[in-house]
């Protein structure tokens, strides 16, 4: 039978599959179950609804709440993605200007010193990761020579607990970043009066140079003394990355961090603590809103230049995930075993293809400027080819493929052309420290480590919310 198209005809269509509706035995069962509900509460019979009315009022209220969603509450969604990408482009802006005022520095710094400027910087720099190097960096740009004081594990636990990684692998990461000149072993966490003035006077140091953030232990200014000398000067921190969110990505184990595309609104979003109505593992799991920049990549990049004609080129790939002291110590080797060596660093799919979980840790962007920052390394090539072709090892001039004894991936047809061309190598690292050893070490602590991380995330919060006047994303 054919359906009238008709306005009388839909009309009657409607009115007759309403009438269906109104008669079915859902609906009536329904109104019934409503009329003993009123009649238990004291509402009169005269003013229960009928069938037609709660189905016409139930009706309305549907098409009102899909009305608001499509006239209102898109337009709040799309404040919101607006918001976010305002949010990105401040923090872009104020990358620029922070970059500006550093170079004012350097030249005020230099004209003062009339020649060489020697930095002092120190830390922790427990689990050392690309904020860390990008602060030397920008510490180095105030003067001609850094030189950094690494605290030593009894200072670092007597102030803040017990670090992940020992005296000797921190000072090892240190030492294998292109931007440090000199590092002092053995600085105390607490820097006072009397090793500021014993540090100046044995390394002839011009300015003490910090992040922007507080550093502050049990009330007191760590810096004091130094900024009452007239000694102090202080770096923007690097944003989007905290050793506090790298350790809370370990124990989250998600996928969260790794490489995104676009704005996501979550990805503006600063954490709040559970009381305000959040889990725990939603404190402790933020993923890298780092803003990977062309400038940064080239800041990083700094010194790098193509290899020269008849220099031997090394080639040595990876996931570099947690850049640590045992692949700065194979990085040297590999280095010494030719004249110009080329990194690569694998995506985050092909490294999570490979090893599962939630790896890796580092996005391939943080990975990157890792590798970049290791003064053995001489180029890195980002987002690598897994499978090593006769194309890349011509192009690139490779003469030696260099493989990490360690690594746990089967060579299978990876190598399978470097091997036939007779390129092929693996060697022992000097150094047996791993990825897990880092996990290890973190689950062997992880509530004292969740503990940390959340009076961590809520000082983060409150730098950023002061910092661009936001809260939660969005503007105060």
């Amino acid at each position: 039978m054919m359906f009238d198209l008709s306005i009388d005809g839909v009309v009657n269509f409607v009115k007759s599959w309403a009438d269906a509706y109104i008669e079915s035995d859902t609906v009536q069962q329904f109104v019934a179950t409503l009329h003993i509900v009123m009649g238990r509460i004291g509402i009169p019979e005269t003013i229960h609804p009928t069938a037609d009315q709660v189905v016409l009022s139930t009706n309305i209220t549907i098409l009102t709440l899909l009305l608001y969603y499509h006239l209102i509450g898109r337009s709040h969604h799309s404040r919101r993605l607006q918001l976010t990408s305002d949010l990105h482009l401040a923090a872009l802006r104020v990358l620029e200007l922070e970059d500006l005022l550093l170079t004012q520095s350097k030249e005020e710094n230099r004209k003062k010193g009339g020649g060489e400027v020697r930095i002092f910087m120190d830390g922790a720099f427990d689990m050392m990761h690309y904020g860390h190097m990008n602060a030397f960096r920008q510490g180095r740009s105030l003067g001609t020579q850094l030189i950094v004081g690494v605290n030593s594990d009894e200072s670092i636990t007597r102030c803040k607990g017990s670090p992940v990684m020992t005296d000797r692998e921190r000072l090892t990461a240190v030492e294998g970043c292109k931007f440090v000149d000199e590092v002092i072993p053995g600085c105390p966490y607490v820097m006072t009066s009397d090793y500021l003035d014993y540090v100046i006077k044995k390394y002839d140091i011009d300015y003490v140079v910090h992040g922007d953030d507080p550093c502050v232990v049990d009330g007191k200014d760590v810096y004091e003394s130094a900024k009452e000398r007239g000694k102090y000067q202080s770096i923007p921190r690097t944003e989007g990355v905290s050793t506090t969110d790298i350790v809370g990505r370990m124990l989250l184990m998600t996928k969260d961090h790794h490489k995104r595309s676009g704005f996501e609104e979550d990805g503006a979003k600063l954490i709040t603590a559970e009381k305000d109505g959040m889990k725990n593992n939603e404190i402790l799991g933020t993923y890298s809103k780092f803003l990977t920049t062309s400038r940064m990549l080239r800041l990083f990049s700094v010194g790098v230049e193509a290899p020269e004609e008849g220099q031997r080129v090394v080639y040595m790939d990876g996931s570099w995930d947690m850049f640590h002291a045992g692949h700065i110590s194979i990085l040297k080797k590999a280095k010494e075993m030719g004249d110009y060596l080329i990194a690569g660093v694998h995506s985050d799919a092909i490294v999570n293809q490979h090893q599962g979980s939630n790896m890796p840790i580092m996005n391939l962007h943080e990975r990157v400027l890792s590798v970049l920052g290791c003064k053995f390394v001489d180029d890195v090539l980002i987002d690598a080819p897994y499978t090593i072709t006769p194309e890349m090892i011509a192009s690139l001039k490779i003469s030696q493929v260099i493989r990490g004894a360690a690594t746990k991936t089967d060579e299978g047809l990876r190598y399978e052309h470097a091997i036939n061309a007779g390129i092929y190598r693996k060697i022992d690292s000097p150094c047996d420290f791993s990825l897990d050893d880092i996990f290890e070490r973190i689950q062997a602590s992880q509530k004292r480590f969740e503990n940390k991380i959340e009076k961590k995330k809520r000082q983060e919060q409150e730098y950023y919310d002061n910092l661009y006047g936001m809260k939660n994303g969005e503007k105060k």
